[in-house]
């Protein structure tokens, strides 16, 4: 594989790393007195389901997230926190990029008719498909440094 300034396997862990610094953005940019004291993401997410065309959006909203609101609260944002801190510092990096990636397709199918955040939600799912077929662990990653996942 040809490549400028960097190899290839540096090239998947800068984008691996961006990934993460994307997740964190994520994490950063929530209101989280808003999501934990006032319910405000999940009533947010609740009012797209009640909407959603798909019954199986709006029934698996009612079933799984519904009931526990606050939990669910704490799961989302921290689910974000951890995905960000797993790819940047390349720690169980299969792990975030498959949760990462399941968590995109989640939101891509609740937000199906808001188009600002499908690009988002698309790219995001993309790089982490990318970046787990590619092994984008292999270089600067605590994974490498511990051996897993060789």
């Amino acid at each position: 594989m040809d490549s400028i300034w960097l190899g290839g396997a540096e090239w998947l862990a800068v984008l691996r790393i961006g990934l993460g610094l994307w997740w964190l953005e994520s994490w950063r940019h929530k209101d989280k007195k808003g999501w934990f004291e006032r319910g405000t993401g999940i009533a947010w997410a609740a009012d797209v389901a009640a909407k959603h065309k798909w019954n199986a959006v709006r029934s698996g909203f009612d079933v799984v997230v519904r009931p526990r609101p606050k939990t669910m609260a704490y799961v989302v944002v921290y689910a974000e926190l951890a995905l960000g801190l797993g790819l940047v510092a390349g720690f169980l990096t299969p792990v975030a990029l498959v949760a990462g990636l399941l968590l995109n397709l989640l939101y891509l199918v609740l937000m199906i008719h808001d188009w600002a955040e499908q690009g988002q939600n698309a790219m995001m799912a993309l790089i982490s498909l990318v970046a787990l077929g590619a092994v984008s662990w292999q270089t600067w990653s605590l994974d490498d440094a511990m051996g897993l996942f060789q």
